[in-house]
């Protein structure tokens, strides 16, 4: 029921960003679609709440679980990031907005823009950490959440592999392809 309950909420997610934009653009009702964009952390909530309340009743930890604590960490980490870039090309396709700027690709912009992803990815781990190893604490049975510490485990080696692949691009920035006639 939990994987369900997390996959709904990753939809939902997505439709009240949809909804918000429609809104926002489509409707020209700029209010209701503010409402919905700000409403999607109320979504991380519920998702907390159900997790926590299966839990609390006895659940062992599942995959499931360790992947809550996954989503509200990046949703929280990168949610502004992906409704902005979300608004940006919704802007330009249907509010003759001006096109979204591209990331870049070489160089010192290139290296800083891989810094600031993994940065991001530091702060979604660091959150879903902090709630799976609250999980692990609130549970209090090792055998029953194996699970949510095996994916800690993972996702750390996860994030040093992100940090050495973007912190190389410092040390040697992507140069620009010679071109050929």
């Amino acid at each position: 029921m939990i994987t369900a309950f997390i996959i709904g909420c990753e939809i939902g997610f997505w439709l009240f960003v949809l909804i918000g934009l429609l809104c926002r653009y489509i409707f020209r009702l700029k209010k209701l679609g503010a409402i919905f964009l700000i409403a999607t952390p109320l979504i991380d909530l519920a998702l907390v709440i159900a997790t926590i309340y299966d839990l609390r009743g006895g659940a062992t930890a599942t995959f499931a679980h360790s992947l809550a604590a996954i989503y509200i960490g990046v949703s929280i980490a990168w949610g502004h990031r992906m409704i902005k870039w979300a608004d940006e090309r919704f802007a330009h396709r249907f509010a003759g907005g001006p096109a979204p700027a591209r990331k870049p690709k070489y160089g010192e912009d290139h290296a800083r823009y891989e810094r600031n992803g993994w940065l991001h990815h530091l702060l979604a781990w660091v959150i879903g950490a902090a709630i799976l190893y609250g999980m692990i604490l609130m549970v209090g049975d090792a055998v029953r959440t194996e699970v949510l510490f095996n994916t800690l485990r993972l996702w750390s080696i996860i994030l040093v592999i992100d940090f050495v692949i973007s912190f190389s691009y410092s040390l040697w920035p992507r140069a620009k392809k010679a071109e050929s006639n």
